[in-house]
């Protein structure tokens, strides 16, 4: 009759044991839901765990805290940032307005300003472009560029010496000799085309015909060995299919 109790005490005692390593991983998991959930002003990743700050806030340690925005400031594309309005620009954590000189606008972006066609920009003001005689201002309008036939000598434009057998470039700054002669300091000289010889590509040299070499100022016939030809160039052998070059001859390829 007396182990009846003590069979009820350790079954009850047992019961509470089971209890508890029942409820011991739910109030676990609790604690890690209440940890990770977001904090005041702030939502769950859209992908991915955590959280990020409602727009006009941001982190701070582990809670979201409001974007001060300066006067003339906005919220930032991300909404947890402020960039200043068009016209001003960041100082010192507020906006401050751009100074714009005279003869100069805002730039596009707003940031800053750029001077109006014709000036350019020295220090905090614009100047007027001095454009010299025989010159043009150039497309972007901060500068000049002599028209074709001159070319810049210090501020002003200073027209080329281009001698009879010569003419202007295509840059318009410089000038070329025509095809048959070639540049020699101010001057064009004729090209002295040997015999069996004709103007290369250019026009401005000369290279010898199929079957013969440079050799000095003339072209020499082409000494072709036994067992070659004439290469792709017109001026050079190579050794036939199964002999290789073995010093001024073609000798049979060993296998």
């Amino acid at each position: 009759m007396i182990s009846e109790p003590r069979e009820r005490i350790a079954f009850c005692y047992l019961l509470v044991i089971l209890v508890a390593f029942a409820v011991s991983p739910v109030n676990a998991a609790a604690r890690d839901d209440a940890s990770d959930s977001p904090p005041l002003h702030a939502h769950e990743k859209r992908y991915g765990d955590g959280w990020d700050c409602d727009r006009g806030y941001q982190k701070a340690g582990q809670s979201c805290v409001a974007t001060e925005v300066p006067a003339d400031a906005h919220l930032s594309s991300l909404g947890q940032g402020w960039q200043c309005n068009r016209g001003y620009r960041k100082s010192a954590g507020s906006c401050e307005q751009i100074k714009i000189p005279e003869n100069a606008f805002l730039s596009a972006r707003g940031k800053g300003w750029e001077c109006d066609r014709s000036y350019r920009a020295v220090g905090n003001s614009c100047v007027a472009i001095d454009v010299p005689d025989n010159a043009f201002l150039e497309y972007t309008g901060d500068g000049w560029k002599c028209e074709r036939g001159f070319r810049k000598a210090g501020e002003s434009c200073q027209a080329l010496d281009v001698p009879i057998e010569g003419y202007v470039a295509r840059n318009g700054d410089d000038w070329k000799c025509i095809r048959g002669f070639r540049k020699s300091e101010n001057s064009c000289i004729a090209v002295e085309v040997p015999e069996h010889g004709h103007l290369n590509a250019s026009g401005s040299d000369w290279e010898c015909e199929r079957g013969f070499e440079k050799r000095g100022p003339s072209c020499a016939t082409l000494e072709i060995p036994e067992n070659a030809h004439i290469n792709h160039s017109g001026s050079r052998w190579a050794c036939n299919s199964g002999y290789e070059k073995h010093g001024s001859s073609c000798v049979r390829h060993k296998p």
